[in-house]
């Protein structure tokens, strides 16, 4: 089923020197239980285009439709904190909350009572493998494969079902890696999620299950279901 439309997206900034067109004419669907992969070179576009994605900007051209919504009018902040989760590659944890704490804060957020948000959280970080123990460690006394696993399991607590990762295996080494990217695929697969992973890595985008590559802010789809 489709989550997200594209239509005709094009968006440019500028910089010190001149005017950036970071993406140009994009038109793509991601539809929902599906990986995808977007590669490219770094300045090709393909973190602007999650940034549009995730709300953080509008495009200058074109729509984009979440579950059949215009972005472009609804409260996007009501998008980013109930319909869609950002893992970015540096974690992001607050580091002054325990890791129950970072998940349990998103389910909170929703209304959710301090204890059922707690029962909640111990749930989502025992699906990511993060064993109790560690439910009451701060972010700088955790590996970085376990500070991945936590955005993963706080990604699953923010109530929506799009989750956007830029490069989150970037900082973790080759088995935290296989382990985040083995995750993902579970959300999308197993949960029902639609997760879209912008990645350097040409050996992790090949296990998504739709391969898009960007160049020069066009989008193209290299190898998909």
């Amino acid at each position: 089923m489709e989550r997200i439309r594209v239509e005709s997206v094009s968006y440019s900034y500028q910089n010190k020197y001149q005017t950036v067109e970071a993406v140009k004419d994009v038109s793509c669907t991601f539809e929902t239980g599906t990986l995808y992969a977007v590669t490219g070179e770094s300045g090709s576009g393909k973190s602007t285009f999650l940034s549009l994605l995730a709300g953080l900007d509008c495009p200058d051209k074109g729509k984009i439709f979440v579950d059949g919504e215009d972005l472009s009018v609804i409260d996007r902040d009501a998008y980013r904190r109930n319909k869609v989760a950002v893992i970015y590659q540096a974690f992001h944890l607050f580091p002054l909350l325990t890791a129950l704490e970072n998940v349990r804060y998103p389910l909170e957020i929703q209304g959710m009572s301090r204890k059922e948000a707690g029962e909640q959280a111990k749930g989502y970080l025992s699906a990511v493998g993060i064993s109790e123990e560690k439910f009451g460690k701060y972010p700088r006394m955790m590996s970085g494969g376990e500070q991945q696993r936590t955005a993963i399991a706080r990604a699953m607590a923010s109530g929506g079902k799009i989750v956007l990762a830029d490069e989150p295996t970037g900082n973790l080494d080759t088995e935290n890696e296989e382990n985040v990217v083995e995750l993902l695929g579970s959300l999308a697969h197993d949960r029902d999620f639609t997760v879209i992973l912008v990645t350097h890595n040409r050996a992790i985008a090949e296990r998504a299950d739709v391969q898009m590559v960007m160049k020069d802010g066009r989008l193209t789809v290299k190898h998909g279901l």
